[in-house]
């Protein structure tokens, strides 16, 4: 077991990695009365298309599956693993995001126990035929009741905008077709191939002992047979740098016009500590242009172009990034020309060293504070750690940002790559 010491924050995280290739990493938080475990594996809604566990060919599976297994992970053979954290008092959830896949649990007390129910549940498929149907209707319900928020429509619609081929733009869940097209053995296949110990991560933050805890995960994994480890072979998308559409406009039941302005980012550092840069780079100019107390959101306030619901923010994944900003407004199309304009200029705006310096140090704070929560330091940790990234690095590389790799940050505004989704209101006065 190895002791990584992280000097800026003051943190100790412990690293071994068991025989069967599972990464383990413990942070002991001694003063907290709460303990969280997350256990992820890099499989999420865009890997549809893969080359499955012990076989040469590749396929392509249905779009959401990732999200069904998540579904299903928590059906065990002598009952469900929700009512057994239930029964050690504790909490427990999953998440399906584009990339990964985790499952979690919180609490104060028989922490042993839990870590060895999460790693029991999640290393083993209990699947049947009637519960896979029985599934299919209450994702179904999920994907409908999505399909019904305005505010997720404007999200995704942006998304799908953006991108021609990329899986990114289909909904983690999938259609509905997609999800009655399941069977049993796609699941099987899905779940042999990347919830393979190679493939994870587990990640327990809180009143632990190290040394104790590795222990018993050694032990716990030492009893689990598994294929041996293979690469996992994921197909390139060949995706064009174009946008699929410039603009999309639905109606829906909204009392307020909703607009949403995308920008394509096309080119993605392969280097992780790169890629970080630009990730925290782009979101310091994203504070300085549209936080509360910018010049910007100002005016577009008094100007009655966007209310308490917009924001602005960017999303960069293993293979694709982009940029969002909007929000609410009962004026979308003079929004969008004010967004239009002001992107197109990007490079006349000038940042000061001063104003870069106070969103930096914000930034920088935000991060120092999140050490406070074990839910964000598990979870920013795990977002992180399949992109090679450790997140415990984050705060020294926010303090080596210089203002000009912020204004770098301006060229990928001007481009024309940008798309526009507007929701507005089913019956308007030109209706009637």
């Amino acid at each position: 077991m190895e002791k990584l010491y992280y000097k800026t924050i003051k943190e100790t995280l412990y690293h071994e990695k068991m025989d069967n290739g599972l990464n383990v990493y413990l942070l002991p938080k001694y003063g907290f009365s709460k303990t969280y475990g997350l256990f992820s594996t890099r499989f999420g809604a865009i890997d549809t298309q893969f080359v499955p566990l012990g076989q040469s060919e590749m396929i392509k599976t249905q779009d959401g599956i990732a999200h069904f297994l998540e579904h299903k992970m928590f059906d065990m053979e002598d009952g469900d693993a929700s009512d057994k954290f239930s029964l050690l008092g504790a909490s427990t959830n999953a998440f399906t995001s584009s990339s990964r896949t985790a499952y979690l649990f919180s609490s104060a007390d028989r922490i042993d126990e839990c870590v060895e129910l999460l790693l029991d549940f999640v290393q083993s498929l209990y699947l049947t035929k009637e519960s896979v149907e029985k599934e299919k209707g209450i994702i179904g319900q999920e994907i409908s009741m999505y399909d019904d928020d305005p505010d997720w429509r404007n999200y995704f619609g942006s998304i799908a905008s953006l991108f021609h081929r990329h899986p990114v733009k289909v909904d983690i869940a999938g259609t509905i077709e997609t999800v009655n097209a399941t069977t049993v053995e796609m699941l099987k296949e899905c779940y042999e191939t990347f919830y393979h110990p190679s493939n994870m991560m587990l990640f327990v933050v809180g009143n632990l002992e190290p040394e104790k805890m590795m222990e018993l995960i050694r032990q716990n994994q030492a009893k689990k047979q598994f294929a041996p480890a293979q690469e996992i072979i994921r197909a390139k998308i060949e995706e064009p740098v174009t946008v699929y559409r410039k603009e999309e406009v639905l109606k829906m039941d909204v009392v307020m016009p909703k607009m949403m302005m995308g920008i394509k980012v096309n080119d993605i550092p392969q280097n992780g500590k790169d890629k970080l840069i630009k990730e925290l780079s782009m979101n310091i100019l994203l504070d300085i242009l549209f936080s509360k107390s910018s010049p910007v959101y100002e005016e577009m306030q008094n100007t009655g172009l966007i209310n308490d619901s917009f924001g602005a923010g960017f999303t960069q994944e293993r293979d694709y990034s982009f940029i969002q900003v909007g929000g609410d407004t009962t004026k979308p199309e003079e929004l969008k020309q004010y967004l239009t304009h002001l992107f197109d200029h990007l490079n006349e705006f000038d940042i000061d060293q001063a104003t870069f310096e106070r969103v930096k140090k914000k930034s920088i704070g935000i991060f120092i504070n999140s050490f406070n929560s074990p839910e964000a330091i598990a979870n920013t940790f795990s977002r992180y750690y399949f992109e090679g990234i450790f997140s415990f690095e984050i705060i020294d590389i926010i303090s080596s940002i210089t203002l000009d790799d912020v204004l770098k940050m301006r060229d990928y505004f001007v481009k024309d790559t940008k798309t526009v989704h507007i929701i507005l209101p089913q019956k308007t006065s030109a209706d009637n």
